[in-house]
């Protein structure tokens, strides 16, 4: 059989400068994910140059990436991927070990402070909710101080509510001066960045400024099309046979 190469990323041209809240979307194997992992220093490109803050990441040895993943970037995770032995507070040390810096919960606290869980400090993962585990998370990746934090479908196992208050923690740290890079499939998650990256088939199809207009727009779309499906989803219940059964048609 032949071989046959797939390009991940394919001629993947970006600028990402200090202090954005960037949304980068597109269907399952467009190609984001590699893009954050790659922007993460987790992965090298095969090809091309990627630079981080004026230095060539893939001229770097694995020893000089693992200590700039560790000292300037954060990154959430759809799962959580949180101790579940542990409570909140060393689930936020974790880093502070890797970057082996002076073992300091008082780091640690100021990071569940500002995500707002500073009460939920001595909690076991069992012990909270999906919402407050992901804020956990956050505190998580923000507690070496990065210069930019990834997000990779950070909404994707949460409700309507506890997500909008998952995108306000991100608001507020990218106030704080974070670079934030949030991969999503959801286009209303997607508009609440400042800047939106579209892939598709691993290239870049569009990279546009999310202005109020445009993100209004596509909120009232979200709303509209979720209204719609909830009346289907009704319609189909009464018509069901169960339905009709219980109703003693």
């Amino acid at each position: 059989m032949g071989e046959s190469v797939v390009h991940a990323l394919d001629g993947v041209d970006l600028t990402i400068e200090e202090g954005e809240f960037i949304s980068i979307t597109g269907a399952s194997g467009s190609g984001k994910s590699t893009l954050m992992h790659i922007l993460g220093c987790l992965d090298r490109p095969s090809s091309g140059v990627l630079e981080f803050q004026g230095q060539v990441v893939s001229a770097m040895s694995e020893k000089q990436l693992a200590r700039t993943r560790n000292r300037h970037v954060g990154f959430v995770f759809q799962t959580f991927n949180l101790i579940n032995r542990t409570t909140a507070l060393d689930n936020v040390c974790v880093p502070l070990m890797y970057t082996r810096q002076s073992f300091s919960r008082a780091t640690a606290r100021k990071a569940l402070t500002r995500v707002g869980l500073e009460q939920r400090a001595t909690h076991k993962p069992s012990e909270m909710s999906g919402g407050e585990c992901q804020r956990v998370a956050i505190a998580r990746a923000i507690v070496n101080n990065p210069s930019l934090l990834l997000a990779d479908e950070p909404t994707g196992n949460l409700d309507s509510r506890t997500t909008g208050q998952i995108i306000q923690t991100f608001h507020e740290l990218h106030a704080g001066g974070i670079t934030i890079l949030l991969v999503t499939h959801e286009m209303d998650i997607a508009v609440q960045a400042d800047r939106m990256i579209h892939m598709r088939d691993g290239q870049v199809v569009e990279d546009v400024v999310v202005d109020d207009t445009r993100r209004a727009e596509v909120l009232a779309l979200t709303r509209d099309t979720q209204k719609r499906i909830a009346r289907q989803r009704g319609l189909s219940k009464k018509e069901s046979p169960s339905a009709r059964l219980a109703s003693g048609a």
